[in-house]
This record gives structure tokens, C-alpha cells and sequence, in this order.
């Protein structure tokens, strides 16, 4: 083809993008165009994709960004919209929440790749040989009796799981949605730092108790990896954490746990408002492209329904990208292979960014905040909670420091806008 274009696509280095890389063949010929793949690690990728479009430089045509940056930097007029995809591409089919967090002022800037929300993972043969029974919504005070009655510490059994690590995306990410079940939030809706407040308090005091009496040591060391591997080799009785999780401790190659499991949704506490999370890999168009038509073309492909179904025949169908589509979960084939389907669409319809937490909000995002500071705040945030955690400091020290350098923070960012 005299017109075929070759576009540079920036993605992380996952096994879903892995795969899209893989079948992206098909989409060259079918179009004449071709692909040049920048496949980064997840760190890297945002460090590289965030200075290329902040400087405008224009590296690459089309870059997988989180749910996170996709609001600002459309905000902001860096990404091309896509809501011009036609007809045939089925917008009504995205999931709706996914959809709303990917839309600013009326205007799609990505379009979903794959969703995640999160849930709690369980060993039933525990459960049951204990004679206790997982509700479907259980409570965290559910959960503290559960972790008391399931931990044997001489075997190396922790009643319970939790990340530990500090990071805006890691410890941060699960104790975003504890603290928003408590009936806690980041800001008030006059953007004033709420970090020590009583819901605050109250789930950070209950996360260290459950944490120190019931988990696993070294916990300020585990990420969502470590604790699958802790999960996966029968060492935790329950685990709250990514839907991603469940086709890997389902995998019987991957888990020695894997016919021990069931699923439930994440805890509540006094409100289910933005208890389990919501977290999108998503495709943009930096604006700076110059090869809309043939990007777009990509985007559509890539995110369409016979994709999905695409990787089902060819990948096996608990590869297929989960949380972007209604109709992946009504494909009987999908059903059968993913006995936790349904749980995890649930999940992802549950967490609504728009209505993160139980009183009002300035902010979008359910265990972020949809502004560019949240990335230094958040890490901030879960430094200090890590070093509650690990003994070093009270809780309420903990939180107090926090607040304060939040509140300077935000000041200095020039707050309320």
C-alpha cells in the first residue's frame, strides 16, 4: 500500500499486552500497516509515556496509560478523543463505570484494554473445616473473626494477606478502599486533607491489629507479587486484592491452592461506596500523532469484540481480556472457563468512580484521586502507614504527619482550584 503507516505503540510488559503484541500481525495485514512495539516495564512505561506527552515530543502513536492519567491528561487536551470509532465498534457494550472514568466533559480519551476491581480471595477447605461460612459481603469485622479463628502461626498459616508495601499503587491501593468502606475519603469538598480523621483512624488502627496478629511477618515487604506467591503456596486463609489475581491462583501450574479457592466481593465496613477498586489499562492517542487514522484503526481492533473472541480461540478463554465488555461475560465459552466471571463483574460495576465514598467528593477515582499530585501524596501517604505498620511509629503519629505535609502540599499546589 502506497499510504500504509507505521505507528510506534509504548505498552507494559503483561501478559494481555503480550498477546496483543502477538496477534498484532493480523491487524498489519489486514490494514498494510505496521507496528513498532515499545514493551516497558509498568514503571517505566508511565516515567516514559508521562515526559513524552508532557513535552509534547510526539515518540509514539498510541500509549497504554491507567485509568488514572486517562481523565487528566484528556483534561489537559493531550490525548486525541475516541469516541469516533463507528458504529460497528458498540460503545453501549463498554462497561459503564470503566467508560465514565475514561470521560471528561462528555468526551471518551481511551478506550478500555482490561479492568480490574478487587475482591477477597479464600481457601474454603479452611473455612469449612473450621465450620465457618464466607458471606457474600462479608464485613471487615467479619473478616478480623475469620483471620483470629484461621491463623496458626507454628504452620506458617496467616488468617490474612494484605499488602504492606509502600507506594500510591501498592499499599495504598488496597488501603484506598478499607478507608473509603470505613466511611473515610482523601479530601473534603473543599479539597482539605482528611488522613486524620476518625474513619482514617479507625480502618489504619484495625488494618495494623489484623496485620500484626494475623499476617504474615515482614509485611511492609509485600506487594501484590509476594502476596500472591504467599497465597499460591497455601500460606494465607484469605487475601483481598486485584481481580487480575484470579486466573493465576485458579491455574493449577501457578498455585498449589488452586482447587481450595473461592471468591467472594471485598469487604464493607459502613458504607459499600468505593470498597472494591477500579483500575483500567487503557489505550490513547497522544495529540501529538500524526497518523490519527491509522491509530484509531488499531484502537478499534484491538478493543473490539472479536478481539475477545480472537483470544479465546487462540489463547485459551481465561486469557481473554476481562472487565471492558458486557458481552465477554455473556460467551458461554468465557463462563465455563472462569468459574470467577461473574464475581469479578460484579466487582467491576460496583466500584464507582464518580461516587468513590460515602459523603461528597471533589475528586473522581475510587482508591486514587484523579489530580496529577495523588502519584506524590498517595506514596507519601503509604510511607507513613508502612512505618505504623512496622512498629516505628503510633498510628495516629502516623496519620498526623501525613495530614500535615498533605495540607502543605496541597496548599502549595494552589488548592481549592
Amino acid at each position: 500500500m502506497a499510504d500504509a503507516e507505521e505507528l510506534t505503540i509504548a505498552t507494559v510488559n503483561n501478559g494481555d499486552m503480550i498477546i496483543m503484541q502477538k496477534l498484532s500481525p493480523e491487524w498489519e495485514k489486514e490494514t498494510g500497516n505496521k507496528v513498532n512495539w515499545v514493551v516497558l516495564e509498568e514503571n517505566v512505561l508511565r516515567q516514559k509515556v508521562t515526559t513524552d506527552i508532557a513535552t509534547k515530543s510526539g515518540q509514539y502513536d498510541i500509549i497504554t496509560i491507567g485509568g488514572y492519567e486517562a481523565p487528566i491528561w484528556g483534561k489537559q487536551g493531550w490525548l486525541a478523543p475516541v469516541g469516533d470509532l463507528g458504529a460497528d465498534y458498540d460503545y453501549d457494550d463498554l462497561l459503564a463505570p470503566i467508560k465514565a472514568g475514561l470521560t471528561v466533559d462528555g468526551k471518551l480519551y481511551a478506550v478500555p484494554f482490561y479492568t480490574e476491581s478487587s475482591f477477597t480471595l479464600y481457601r474454603k477447605d479452611l473455612f469449612d473445616a473450621a465450620g465457618i461460612k464466607m458471606p457474600d459481603e462479608p464485613t471487615y469485622d467479619q473478616i478480623k473473626e475469620y483471620a483470629a479463628k484461621l491463623t496458626d502461626k507454628a504452620k506458617e498459616q496467616y488468617g490474612i494477606c494484605l499488602r504492606g508495601k509502600p507506594g500510591w499503587g501498592e499499599n495504598m491501593a488496597f488501603l484506598g478502599t478499607m478507608i473509603n468502606a470505613y466511611g473515610g475519603r482523601w479530601f473534603d469538598m473543599d479539597w482539605k486533607p482528611q488522613i486524620n480523621s476518625e474513619p482514617w483512624k479507625k480502618a489504619i488502627t484495625d488494618y495494623v491489629a489484623l496485620m500484626t496478629k494475623y499476617g504474615p511477618p515482614g509485611a511492609t515487604a509485600n506487594g501484590f507479587n509476594e502476596n500472591q506467591a504467599l497465597f499460591s503456596t497455601g500460606h494465607c486463609a484469605m487475601w483481598i486484592d486485584a481481580t487480575s489475581a484470579a486466573g493465576r491462583v485458579y491455574d493449577p501450574k501457578q498455585s498449589k491452592v488452586a482447587d481450595k479457592i473461592a471468591f467472594t466481593r471485598a469487604p464493607i465496613a459502613v458504607t459499600a461506596n468505593g470498597s472494591s477498586w477500579s483500575w483500567s489499562w487503557n489505550l490513547a492517542i497522544p495529540a501529538t500523532s500524526k497518523k490519527l487514522d491509522a491509530a484509531k484503526s488499531f484502537l478499534k481492533w484491538a478493543t473490539s469484540k472479536d478481539y475477545v473472541k480472537k483470544v479465546g480461540e487462540t489463547e485459551g478463554w481465561v486469557a481473554v481480556p476481562p472487565g471492558t465488555r458486557k458481552s465477554t461475560y455473556a460467551l458461554p465459552e468465557y463462563q465455563k472457563a472462569a468459574p470467577f466471571a461473574d464475581t469479578v463483574l460484579k466487582a467491576i460495576l460496583s466500584a464507582d468512580p464518580a461516587k468513590p465514598t460515602k459523603d461528597p467528593v471533589p475528586y473522581t477515582g475510587v482508591q486514587f484521586v484523579a489530580i496529577p499530585e495523588f502519584q506524590g501524596i498517595g506514596t507519601l501517604v503509604g510511607q507513613q502507614v508502612a512505618a505504623a505498620l512496622s512498629g516505628q511509629q503510633t498510628v495516629a503519629a502516623a496519620l498526623d504527619s501525613a495530614q500535615k505535609q498533605v495540607e502543605r502540599d496541597m496548599k502549595k499546589a494552589g488548592y481549592p482550584k
